[in-house]
């Protein structure tokens, strides 16, 4: 099995697959606004052209209790789906099996969080929805464990599946990315997604938030791109140090379309 997966419509449609060309997630981490996330999300599309549009309504596992989570379920959906109706196909994460037909009314694909992919309920009624659904890997799970995940979504009948690598657990408040990870989540045959941004995250590292070494993205998504995958997932702000949530691990917008063209060439010679 190969599957090939498409979301959106007409010019903005993009195609998950391992043999097609590398398709863009990015985003900021939460909702700030509903101005900023109409604004940042027709930038990201000047800058790249189509594009999966990423960020959360709720961050329900920010390290502090004091830290920003979101605008919440209501209002988070409804912004979500102002900014699909600007044509551009939007993801989200879902943390209770509650959430996943509601917020499937207003999105292309549901995320499921790497510390919740173990979750049986979860993934089972994100994949009752029919929607696609990206599980992330959790940061303690092998990447050869990682197909049971899927299959858990796939026993809904529904088959459509991405599997996003984000790092693993080395020590710490450390990630470390082994790229043999996305060639034996490949072999399930669904589409692999590459997460440059949280795998640079330093979890915890600052005491009630995450640290991150954004120096590192660039190294690791060409590494990743010429392993071969099918999308890259990248977060990003126009202005990183004022981000509410995730900030020290985001790109900066800036730099995103000079990165993308690069990883885009690598892209067509790894596939070729």
């Amino acid at each position: 099995m190969t599957a090939t997966i498409t979301v959106g419509e007409g010019p903005a449609a993009v195609t998950f697959s391992q043999r097609s060309p590398l398709v863009l997630i990015a985003g900021p981490c939460v909702i700030e606004s509903e101005e900023h996330a109409l604004w940042i999300a027709q930038e990201i599309r000047k800058l790249v052209g189509p594009f999966v549009f990423k960020a959360s309504f709720d961050k329900a596992n920010r390290s502090s209790l004091e830290s920003y989570r979101g605008p919440g379920l209501k209002e988070g959906v409804r912004i979500l789906s102002q900014v699909r109706k600007l044509g551009i196909p939007v993801l989200t994460d879902i943390h209770e099996p509650a959430q996943a037909a509601v917020v499937a009314e207003a999105v292309d694909i549901l995320q499921i969080p790497a510390f919740l992919c173990r979750q049986t309920d979860l993934l089972v009624q994100a994949g009752l929805t029919g929607r696609v659904v990206n599980i992330k890997k959790g940061q303690f799970v092998a990447p050869a464990d990682f197909v049971n995940a899927a299959e858990k979504v796939a026993s809904t009948g529904n088959h459509r599946i991405l599997l996003t690598e984000r790092g693993s657990s080395f020590g710490y408040n450390n990630l470390v990315v082994d790229m043999r990870s996305l060639a034996i989540m490949a072999e399930t045959g669904w589409p692999v997604i590459f997460d440059a941004t949280h795998s640079i995250q330093l979890p915890g590292a600052t005491g009630k938030a995450s640290g991150g070494q954004p120096q590192f993205i660039a190294p690791l998504a060409r590494a990743a791109t010429a392993v071969g995958i099918a999308g890259l997932f990248v977060e990003t702000h126009e202005a990183p140090e004022r981000a509410l949530s995730d900030g020290a691990n985001a790109l900066p917008l800036s730099q995103l379309a000079g990165l993308l063209a690069h990883l885009r060439r690598l892209d067509a010679v790894a596939k070729a």
